[in-house]
C-alpha cells in the first residue's frame, strides 16, 4: 500500500528544487559560453562602457576573463583578471548550496542581510575599484 502523506510531502520539497535548479542551470550555460568563447580575444564582448570613455576599471572589468580562466583551472590567472569576481563566484557557490539544502527540507532560504551588511559589502567594491585605478593598484588590473 502506498503512503500518499509521504507522497505529499515529498512532492513540495521536489518542486522546491525547481527555482534553484533553474538558477544552475542559467550560471552553468553563462559559464559554459564563456568558457567555450575566449573572452581575450577581441570582437566577441562589448568593452566596459566605463573604461571606454574615462579608462577607469569598474569592479566588473576583467570579470569575463576571470571566470574564463576560473573554468580552466587557472585560479592564480582568474583573481588577476578580477578578485572580487572570484569572491563572487565561490560565495555564489556557497550561497547555492545552503538553498539547495534548506529547499530539499522544506525550508525557504533566509539571508537576513541587514543594512551593516549591504554597506560593509558596498565599501568593500569601491575601496576595490579605487585601489585597482590607482598606481600601486596595478596588480589588480584585469
Amino acid at each position: 500500500m502506498r503512503d500518499v502523506n509521504a507522497d505529499t510531502q515529498r512532492a513540495p520539497r521536489l518542486s522546491g528544487l525547481a527555482v534553484p535548479g533553474g538558477i544552475l542551470a542559467a550560471v552553468a550555460g553563462a559559464f559554459a559560453y564563456v568558457g567555450t568563447v575566449d573572452p581575450n580575444q577581441p570582437g566577441h564582448y562589448p568593452v566596459c562602457p566605463l573604461y571606454r570613455i574615462t579608462g577607469l576599471y569598474c569592479p566588473g572589468c576583467g570579470g569575463l576573463r576571470s571566470a574564463h580562466a576560473f573554468i580552466h583551472g587557472d585560479f592564480l590567472a582568474a583573481l588577476q583578471d578580477n578578485a572580487m569576481a572570484v569572491v563572487g563566484y565561490l560565495g555564489f557557490a556557497v550561497l547555492w548550496t545552503v538553498w539547495v539544502v534548506r529547499a530539499a527540507r522544506g525550508r525557504p532560504l533566509r539571508l537576513g542581510l541587514g543594512p551593516v551588511h549591504l554597506w560593509t559589502l558596498g565599501t568593500l567594491l569601491l575601496v576595490f575599484t579605487v585601489v585597482r585605478n590607482l598606481p600601486f593598484g596595478g596588480w589588480l588590473h584585469p
